[in-house]
């Protein structure tokens, strides 16, 4: 649903904005947001509703469940790619960088899935409702697809590259050894075959250090925003900050985020985690870390509803609460991805925000969608909340 005038006046509502809550009416030019509405023909009713920034999710795979919703049974790519944009801006993500896994296993996860989802990602962008971006997640004993990742790493908008280690765990960690057979199953092959492939790939490992400092390097050489996955102790933040790995994504001790924290970096955790009251694998646990100043960051890892939903949990109806609360998934993603144009309300920034009915602490409503000033989404018909001044002008959106 695109809209087909460039200017808005949002009214009525209770807008949060840098310095907090304001009754004030906000005003959108194009795709931006303005001082005053300059005459801007169209406005909506925002009555009874908050007015938030856009969310930006800077690592989500949710997507993976639409290319391969069970074992072995493969849609589309461009379908799929539609089918999660759909399903992103219905529940409030206006920036999106799809965790795209790199790694040696075949199946889902395979260089080749990986390639042809990139450029299907690449080529359809532009007609996506929400700003869909790619984050690289290169599985450091995928030796023989490093140098192609590098090369991704030059596309515009430049991906986020995050540097992963499963192997290891695989091979070595009871945590995630208990998962080969889900893994098998992922890849498409037998249990004893996957066994096979992990040995072969484990052989191996004396080269892997090489690697992941040439394409940190890379990533560095490129301007990329860089991140380390499953860190397990300071030290390995310390190794990866060395590396140039900007921020600690799912540490898996609170020693780790707090030597992360000590030196003034994000740490991202998974919103699920705080909507379901803790870990699934036995990780930090998303909703103590933030109240303990060690998560600084809220993704929608594996559930695009959760950013939404963990930000009102953590605010347990307190609205100057979620005041303190969203920016863990507008201000301080947008931080951490380098895209300084977004996250707050603010005049001069993307018109990148949300209309959410909050009537219901516990199960806000996402009623409507903003992108770059564009109506994307609507969950109620907006005839009753949008009018134009002029009655000969066209519909609020289309």
């Amino acid at each position: 649903m695109g809209s087909v005038m460039n200017g808005w006046r949002i009214e009525n509502g209770r807008t949060l904005t840098e310095r907090g809550w304001s009754e004030a009416s906000l005003h959108v030019a194009g795709e931006a947001l303005a001082e005053d509405d300059a005459g801007a023909p169209r406005r909506i009713d925002a009555s009874g509703l908050l007015v938030l920034p856009g969310m930006v999710d800077v690592h989500g795979d949710a997507f993976e469940r639409h290319l391969m919703p069970r074992p072995g049974v493969r849609f589309d790519t461009t379908l799929a790619l539609r089918d999660t944009d759909r399903q992103l801006v219905a529940n409030g993500i206006t920036t999106a960088f799809h965790g795209v896994t790199v790694s040696w296993e075949p199946g889902l996860r395979s260089v080749e899935a990986a390639r042809a989802f990139v450029a299907a990602l690449m080529a359809r962008r532009g007609s996506l409702s929400c700003d869909t971006r790619l984050h690289l997640r290169w599985e450091t004993f995928a030796l023989d697809a490093a140098a192609e990742v590098a090369e991704w790493l030059k596309l515009s908008p430049a991906p986020i590259l995050a540097l992963n280690d499963h192997t290891t765990g695989s091979v070595l960690k009871g945590t995630i050894a208990r998962k080969i057979g889900q893994m098998a199953e992922r890849a498409g092959i037998g249990r004893e075959d996957y066994m096979a492939l992990l040995d072969r790939v484990w052989g191996r490992r004396d080269d892997v250090p090489a690697a992941i400092a040439a394409l940190a390097r890379a990533a560095r050489d490129n301007g990329n925003v860089l991140l380390a996955h499953d860190e397990s102790s300071p030290q390995e933040r310390e190794h990866f900050r060395a590396l140039g790995a900007v921020a600690s994504e799912f540490p898996m001790t609170q020693e780790t985020a707090e030597a992360a924290r000590l030196a003034g970096e994000d740490i991202i955790l998974g919103a699920p985690n705080v909507v379901r009251g803790g870990s699934h694998n036995g990780a930090l646990d998303a909703a103590q870390a933030i109240r303990e100043g060690r998560c600084t960051v809220l993704t929608s890892d594996y559930h695009y509803p959760s950013p939404l939903y963990a930000a009102f949990k953590l605010a347990a109806g307190d609205m100057e609460a979620l005041a303190t609360y969203w920016p863990l998934v507008s201000r301080n993603p947008a931080r951490v991805a380098r895209l300084s144009d977004r996250g707050t309300l603010a005049p001069g920034r993307r018109a990148d925000l949300l209309l959410v009915d909050a009537s219901d602490m516990a199960h806000p409503e996402v009623v409507a969608t903003m992108v770059a000033g564009r109506i994307v989404y609507a969950r109620r018909a907006l005839d009753h909340r949008a009018t134009s001044v002029n009655p000969a002008l066209a519909s609020a959106a289309e």
